[in-house]
């Protein structure tokens, strides 16, 4: 994926397609999934339960939208905000390992980052932090999504997010299964 051309049908086609083979997976595998999320508010539980038989793989989701909810629900630690801010692959790590605990599920995916417009806290628009675990392992990203495409929006870099999200979900398990 990338470049400055990609347009907005191709990145919704690409999405539906990775949507589809992430709940045929996990379903055919027997393994369920929750989402914690910030940023995209709710769009990684919206794509996924779009799918057609997602009700055998997704648990629930979590719009964690301030840090008092991030705290409250996932555990986030306050002395994590404080050093690293919100917007940290720190906060992220301990959203999906909240979430996973929360729901009991074997995949939580979490994410929060700036959206936009504009800046926040030092933080670039369209940077985003990516945690996706299951028991034994944890993969985490930085998007820096500024950096590989022209024209960003809010929308862009949300649908993005869940994008590179759900890619992240199969690259744990083809990770896994290598090891």
């Amino acid at each position: 994926m990338g470049g400055f051309a990609e347009t907005d049908k191709v990145i919704a086609q690409s999405i539906d397609s990775i949507a589809r083979s992430v709940v045929k997976y996990m379903s055919e595998n027997g393994l369920t999934m929750c989402t914690a999320e910030s940023c995209t508010g709710g769009m990684i539980m919206e794509t996924v339960t779009g799918v057609s038989g997602a009700s055998k793989m997704f648990c629930g989701g979590l719009c964690s939208y301030t840090e008092e909810i991030k705290m409250k629900l996932l555990g986030v630690k306050k002395s994590t905000l404080e050093e690293h801010t919100v917007y940290s692959a720190e906060t992220a790590s301990e959203m999906s390992a909240g979430a996973l605990k929360l729901f009991g599920c074997d995949l939580a995916c979490a994410v929060t980052g700036v959206a936009g417009p504009g800046d926040d806290l030092g933080t670039s628009e369209g940077t985003v932090y990516v945690s996706v675990r299951n028991r034994e392992r944890e993969v985490s990203k930085t998007l820096r999504l500024y950096e590989e495409y022209e024209k960003l929006d809010r929308n862009k870099i949300r649908s993005l997010t869940v994008l590179r999200t759900l890619e992240t979900v199969l690259e744990l398990y083809e990770t896994q299964k290598e090891r």
